[in-house]
């Protein structure tokens, strides 16, 4: 099937944890998948893993806090296969866990930078395309600390009920005009950065899993599965909503 005949799915941060099993799971279901990295490095590296699994991905280079960039690269996205389908905006930062007193204020602005204006940049040019072509989805990534408060989190936390507000605020300026903008709320997911601070005695992986009544922690291919479902055709009437893949935790 050639490339324009095919839909398209840019994901920021593809290239490791939630990002990469997103990347592989709309790959494994024939969508053009653009992914991103600040990291040019990557690229060699990061196809020659998809390709070992049988997929393909486009990597580009972006900045998530460059709006030029994302407007850019969204723009040479259409113009290579079409439209855009599918944007999901799961690039994120988290700096500096301490009390709020005690936190530094230049982690906050990074975290906006990343967390929210990132998003933000990401939904406003892929919304720009979408209405051109009557419709498409946009996927954001919040977190449990999008709907909660956390302890020694509250910058982060910050960030993540922007997200929230972002997704709603969007879901009902676009809901008549074919744009389908929801979120995912993602619980402790092991992935490499959280396995490598486990290992690094920052965080004990027992207790962490037991904010979870599931009492494990989340896999990647969780996450990836409640977006490529917001996502899908499969979802026709959904829109606005946070859904939460967080082994239970906002059921307590």
């Amino acid at each position: 099937m050639e490339a324009k005949s095919r839909k398209t799915v840019i994901i920021t941060g593809g290239t490791t944890g939630i990002g990469k099993a997103t990347a592989i799971k709309f790959a494994e279901n024939n969508y053009n998948v653009v992914i991103t990295s600040r990291d040019a490095k990557k690229e060699t590296v990061v196809k020659n893993e998809f390709k070992a699994k049988g997929l393909e991905v486009d990597l580009q280079v972006l900045d998530v806090r460059n709006e030029g960039q994302v407007e850019a690269l969204i723009k040479e996205t259409v113009a290579k296969y079409g439209k855009l389908d599918v944007m999901v905006n799961n690039s994120g930062i988290s700096l500096g866990n301490a009390v709020l007193a005690e936190t530094e204020s230049d982690d906050l602005k990074q975290m906006l930078d990343t967390n929210v204006m990132g998003v933000y940049y990401g939904m406003k040019y892929a919304i720009k395309e979408m209405l051109k072509t009557n419709g498409g989805s946009i996927v954001n990534l919040a977190s449990i600390a999008g709907l909660n408060g956390l302890y020694a989190t509250a910058q982060y936390n910050a960030t993540k009920h922007a997200v929230v507000g972002l997704t709603k605020g969007a879901a009902i300026d676009y809901a008549q005009q074919g744009i389908r903008i929801n979120a995912v709320a993602p619980g402790a997911i092991k992935t490499d950065i959280l396995q490598n601070a486990i290992d690094a005695g920052t965080y004990d992986v027992s207790g962490i899993e037991a904010i979870h009544p599931m009492n494990r922690l989340g896999r990647p291919e969780d996450i990836a599965n409640g977006i490529f479902f917001l996502a899908s055709d499969e979802n026709k009437f959904i829109t606005g909503a946070i859904l939460s893949i967080d082994g239970g935790y906002n059921a307590k």
